[in-house]
This record gives C-alpha cells, sequence and structure tokens, in this order.
C-alpha cells in the first residue's frame, strides 16, 4: 500500500500550501488529457487525487497520521476518502470536464453524476468556463445512498503511573454518550510506553444505518516517577554515597520497581558509576523478559565541615588524596 506523503513527494511534516503545491505539479505532469491511453498515467493520477483528499483536509489527515497507511484504508472506504473534496482547482487549471474526472476517479461512463454540485468559474484570463469548476463529493455521496463501512474511530487520552505501566492494571474511563456518561474498562498491558495506543473495539462512534460501530483508541501517558527514569525498558535510579564508603567499598539498599534491593559497592567506585542490576527493570511490551535497573552512583560532597571533619580532610590532603 503506498504512502500518500511519498505519492505526492513531501515530508510528513509539509505545510498545507507545499502538500497544495506538490499536488498541482503531479495532476498537471499525470493529466489524463496529457496522457492519452497511458494507463500508467492514468492509475497515479488517480493515486494522486487520493492522496491529496486525505492530506489537504486536517482531521483525514491526522487519522492518516495516527493509523497509518493499512490502518486508515480499514478505517475509511473510497467514498469515505473523497467525501468533501473539490477538484475544482484541477478542472479550473487545466478546463478538464467533471464527467471526465468522474470517469477516471471511479470509472464507468461520461455524464454527470447525479447529486454532484457543479459551478461555473473564472479561469486565469477572466474568461466564463461553463460546465466546470467546483464539484462537491460529500454531496454525491450522500444522495446516492452510499455510507460510511463503520462509525467513526474515538481517541481519548489516559495517564497512568509507572508502577502501572510496569505490573500492567486495569481503568475504568469515562466518556460522554448521548448525553449519558458511560464506563468503559481498558486493559493496561504490561510494559506500555508513552504514546501507546490501545484500542477496544466496538467501543467508538455508532456506525450509521447499524453499520459496525467504530473503535475506542485510548493515547497513553506514563507520568514521570519521583525516583526512577526509563529509558525503554530499562530504568535509571540515582544513589547517593558518600566519600568514604566510595574509597572503601559497602552494601547499600536501593528502591527498584520490585521492591528494595541490596547492592554491592566496590571499593575504589567513582562517581556517575552505573551498577547494573538485571531484569529490574520494565517489562518488555508483548514479551516475557524484563528491561534492567542501573544504579547510577553519585558522591555526596558536603558542603559544611565539622572541625574534625576538616581537620581529617586536611589528614587525607597531605597524604595525596
Amino acid at each position: 500500500m503506498k504512502d500518500y506523503y511519498t505519492l505526492l513527494g513531501v515530508s510528513k511534516n509539509a505545510s498545507a500550501d507545499e502538500i497544495k503545491k506538490a499536488y498541482r505539479q503531479l495532476a498537471l505532469k499525470y493529466h489524463p488529457d496529457r496522457n492519452k491511453g497511458n494507463k500508467e498515467a492514468e492509475e497515479h493520477f488517480k493515486e494522486i487525487n487520493e492522496a491529496y483528499a486525505v492530506l489537504s483536509d486536517q482531521e483525514k489527515r491526522h487519522q492518516y497520521d495516527m493509523f497509518g497507511a493499512e490502518g486508515f484504508r480499514q478505517r475509511y472506504s473510497q467514498e469515505d476518502i473523497f467525501q468533501g473534496f473539490d477538484i475544482g482547482d484541477v478542472l479550473k487549471d487545466f478546463g478538464f470536464g467533471n464527467s471526465d474526472i468522474f470517469s477516471v476517479l471511479f470509472g464507468g461512463g461520461g455524464g454527470r453524476r447525479k447529486g454532484v454540485r457543479y459551478t461555473t468559474y473564472t479561469g486565469p484570463f477572466g474568461q466564463q468556463a461553463p460546465g466546470a469548476g467546483g464539484a462537491d463529493f460529500s454531496d454525491y455521496f450522500a444522495r446516492s445512498g452510499a455510507a460510511p463501512s463503520q462509525g467513526r474511530d474515538t481517541v481519548t487520552d489516559l495517564t497512568i503511573t509507572l508502577e502501572e505501566a510496569a505490573k500492567g492494571a486495569e481503568r475504568l474511563i469515562s466518556l460522554q454518550r448521548a448525553g449519558k456518561v458511560e464506563k468503559i474498562a481498558v486493559k493496561i498491558p504490561p510494559g506500555i510506553d508513552t504514546g501507546k495506543k490501545l484500542r477496544v473495539a466496538g467501543k467508538g462512534e455508532s456506525g450509521p444505518g447499524g453499520t459496525r460501530a467504530g473503535d475506542l483508541y485510548v493515547s497513553v501517558n506514563v507520568q514521570k516517577h519521583p525516583l526512577f527514569t526509563r529509558e525503554g525498558a530499562d530504568i535509571y535510579i540515582d544513589q547517593e554515597i558518600n566519600f568514604s564508603q566510595a574509597s572503601l567499598g559497602t552494601t547499600i539498599e536501593v528502591p527498584t520497581l520490585n521492591g528494595i534491593k541490596k547492592v554491592k559497592i566496590p571499593a575504589g567506585t567513582s562517581g556517575n558509576t552505573k551498577l547494573r542490576l538485571k531484569g529490574e527493570g520494565m517489562p518488555h511490551l508483548q514479551g516475557r523478559s524484563k528491561g534492567d535497573a542501573y544504579v547510577r552512583i553519585v558522591i555526596k560532597v558536603p558542603k559544611k565541615l565539622t572541625s574534625k571533619q576538616k581537620e581529617l580532610v586536611e589528614d587525607l590532603a597531605k597524604e595525596g588524596l
């Protein structure tokens, strides 16, 4: 399945004007009137019109970016894609008749399609071009009986703790539906991270005419933790020790997601040393293994010394420490 951005030759961060400019250049290049009998050019003309119909519509572009090409086509039929798409920009520049463009995009014979609104336009040199202009596809599909294949999907946000992300949980989400509050249970799998989306089938908007309801997509945000920093499946814990502990070595207690663990500090440990606790990190999403926990050693330097401490430090300095 071809990517719409690739078809138009633009980046995913392209502005609306950049997308429009790229589309117009390609529409001119692959226009059927300029490529008579060229089936490959005709097919490419269909593809770039479909790409522009989606990327020029803010809501459809958002859905496409969210679900990707395959996921988007599972939710939008061709009729859905072209609803509200105005091909007037192409027609007014190229003088291409509406009957022809419908034939190219949807197949079948010529002639105007029932239910499509037609308008006239003034060409670049002030001439009137009857029978060509903006064709609003939404009116055509609404009157011809074509309908979306299912209800629209719904997206909502959910914030969870790092502990919930580590162990998994079940949360209730409250949504307003037809003036009532509906509570929906959402299962959170262990290992989930910020930006991941959970799908709850059939909990989106109701489908028109008894068709299937859309899905609910829950966008997850994992709160920052006061002790742990997460990087993928690994977690990091900063642990302070003093100079004597770092020099002589010691054993300390360190909090992890699985409780307190004893960690041996080797003699001569320097600041910012990382000690690995294997398997004490986050679960890998949809996997059986876990990441690791890393204890980052921070050597604590006192801001104030007692007279005795100062004397001892000075003696150490004399000894080259």
